[in-house]
């Protein structure tokens, strides 16, 4: 520990922590609906305005529109700006709802 300190290696630590998640999650994914489901009737859409959700929401909306089964989470994570990790949480949710398959 002569040349890193505790911190720079936590740092290191976690970043390819969440690199090797994301690296093990990255599959071409498919929509199970036709057009847009409802993400009300499943809460996946707020209620009520929160600060931030406007974000995520966005970002959920725009992956759903590229996930084809043609695009993986790196693609789909180019193609709308938002980082493949951002990208797992709604993977998830989306999965759960049965909105989502992996290919």
């Amino acid at each position: 520990m002569n040349f890193v300190s505790v911190e720079g290696f936590q740092g290191s630590y976690d970043v390819i922590t969440k690199l090797i998640e994301t690296l093990e999650k990255n599959r071409k994914y498919k929509i199970t609906v036709l057009g847009e489901p409802q993400l009300g009737k499943r809460g996946l859409y707020p209620t009520i305005s929160q600060k931030g959700s406007y974000s995520e929401i966005t970002a959920m909306m725009d992956f759903i529109a590229y996930a084809d089964g043609k695009n993986d989470v790196y693609d789909i994570s180019n193609i709308i700006g938002v980082s493949a990790y951002d990208l797992l949480p709604i993977i998830k949710k989306l999965a759960d709802n049965k909105l989502l398959e992996a290919m």
